[in-house]
């Protein structure tokens, strides 16, 4: 693949999780200002919204699936490295390239059963009071999975790139760098 077409896909890549967690962003500043406007409403007017809980709902969805990608990106998901610690640097390396590989298998098959599960919802509705396509409610558990599976496998990629047989470096192995 040429080099400059692989920069230009990571850039774009990099662009959509930042918009991504931007958007998560926005719908969660958007869920404290609809919350808190649904219990004045209801406690001081005696007037409550019919949507509120049920974007509240949805919106407590999307903001995980929009953000994990970011949150890996940045190397801010949970960690066991009171437990990592104990082993090698090469323990460390092949453990570390096995569980991002996993990941981004796992990612990938969730991917592909939200891609399943939306196209089978096309056309239906939620029995509620917004009537919500449900595909549009389960697509973003595709989007998010498939964001989060190209993230893994950048990381993936990037322990690969930082482990070198210890023959070849001098010194202690150093933690590689997370993606490209």
């Amino acid at each position: 693949m040429d080099m400059k077409l692989l920069a230009k896909a990571i850039k774009i890549y990099d662009h959509i999780i930042d918009i991504s967690a931007i958007l998560a962003g926005i719908l969660v500043l958007f869920l404290v200002v609809s919350v808190s406007l649904e219990v004045v409403l209801r406690y001081f007017f005696g007037r409550p919204t019919s949507w509120v809980v049920e974007i509240a709902g949805y919106i407590l969805l999307y903001v995980p699936f929009l953000v994990a990608a970011w949150v890996l990106k940045r190397d801010g998901h949970v960690r066991m490295d009171l437990v990592l610690e104990q082993f090698s640097p090469m323990v460390k390396a092949v453990i570390n390239v096995m569980t991002s590989f996993v990941s981004a298998i796992i990612c990938f098959i969730i991917a592909w059963f939200g891609v399943k599960a939306t196209v089978y919802y096309i056309g239906y509705q939620t029995p509620t009071v917004l009537m919500m396509p449900k595909s549009l409610i389960i697509a973003i558990i595709c989007i998010g999975m498939f964001l989060l599976f190209v993230q893994c496998l950048r990381m993936t990629y990037g322990y690969l790139a930082g482990w070198e047989p210890r023959e070849k470096k001098k010194g202690p192995m150093k933690e590689p760098e997370r993606g490209l």
